[in-house]
């Protein structure tokens, strides 16, 4: 029924602009009944597996976009308000401002009214893995710098979890990839042509603000919304909690779970990780004093220390001397061309296209 959804707007979604993939085509018929290939090897065989949102193509430059339904509820509609906020002419350019840009909304009125949020195309923040522990210091400052920005305008994120943190590819994937097999290139017919983080440093954003609120102040309590992370020791008791204590919370644990507990060389983080999943929501630190420590927590790191590849706890002792063997290569040439340890998109001449460079 979803892709249903999305053939019979087909025509009305062009209409505005934009043009969903040929799967969607009221006219499509499976290419595979005429070619004898395995549906799932071509291009149209390709389904979506989200619920409310799909992938589609700018027309008027090609770029690959998202299109999320404005899902009906009782009350304001959040997400959307939220996502108009962020993207306010006073806002949107601000250099902290790590909200996933609002393109466009469309406003659907065959068969049924419908509004669709349109934004960029991104992917998920470690896919491609982060191969150095300078990608890592880069990937925490933007996502933290991000996060003060949210709070400091009285906003709770209230989701801010792995799934919900994305980067720009336009850097790193200049030509793009297939939205439903993200190491093929557009056609499905190769691999899609890549960059590393440190040749093209990516903009990381928070996306999903459907869980999301705007309060008087950060001084606040509210009933808890269980997002992806549902391990916050105020969410076992379902009382009012302060939402802006949960978000350190949910950082803190994506770092541990996705970076301490999966890799080694995170020791450095320990510390500042511990305070921001202590038990006791009041005792996190606010998001200002986070950066504040990790400040301090980077000025220690050394060159070697940053560039030196990040090694998973699952890789075997084998896989990990070719591993470093290839690393040392990559580090020469990247030292060579005096390319910095931490990837700094601001300074890249050839980063990803954000909402600084025109997305909008």
């Amino acid at each position: 029924m979803t892709e249903q959804w999305w053939r019979e707007r087909y025509d009305e979604i062009a209409e505005h602009g934009y043009k969903l993939r040929p799967r969607y085509h009221p006219k499509w018929q499976p290419s595979w009944l005429k070619s004898g290939k395995d549906f799932y090897t071509v291009e149209d065989g390709q389904p979506t597996i989200l619920r409310a949102a799909m992938d589609a193509t700018r027309i008027q430059d090609n770029r690959q976009v998202m299109l999320k339904k404005v899902l009906p509820a009782e009350g304001p509609p959040h997400e959307l308000i939220i996502n108009q906020l962020f993207s306010s002419p006073e806002l949107a350019r601000a250099p902290h401002n790590h909200c996933a840009p609002l393109l466009d909304v469309i406003e659907l009125q065959r068969p049924e009214a419908q509004k669709l949020m349109v934004s960029p195309f991104l992917r998920p923040f470690n896919q491609p893995q982060m191969q150095t522990f300078g990608d890592f210091v880069a990937f925490f400052t933007q996502i933290c710098e991000g996060l003060r920005f949210i709070h400091e305008r009285n906003v709770a994120h209230r989701d801010c979890t792995a799934n919900n943190i994305m980067l720009d590819p336009s850097g790193m994937y200049p030509n793009g990839f297939h939205p439903a097999k993200i190491d093929r290139n557009r056609n499905f017919k190769g691999t899609a042509k890549a960059y590393t983080r440190t040749q093209r440093p990516p903009v990381y954003y928070f996306i999903d603000f459907g869980l999301s609120r705007q309060y008087t102040s950060r001084d606040v309590t509210d009933e808890p919304l269980l997002g992806e992370d549902k391990s916050a020791p105020e969410h076992r008791s379902r009382r009012r909690c302060n939402p802006f204590h949960t978000d350190i919370y949910y950082i803190g644990n994506l770092v541990r779970e996705e970076f301490m507990n999966k890799c080694y060389g995170f020791g450095f983080m320990e510390d500042l990780i511990s305070s921001m999943t202590h038990d006791d929501p009041a005792r996190r630190p606010r998001i200002e004093e986070v950066l504040q420590t990790f400040a301090s927590v980077r000025r220690y790191l050394s060159g070697g220390k940053l560039r030196s590849a990040i090694i998973s706890r699952k890789t075997p002792k084998v896989s990990v001397v070719v591993q470093q063997a290839r690393h040392s290569v990559r580090t020469v040439r990247y030292i060579v061309s005096r390319r910095p340890a931490i990837p700094d998109p601001s300074a890249s001449v050839t980063g990803s296209f954000s909402r600084r460079k025109g997305w909008a």
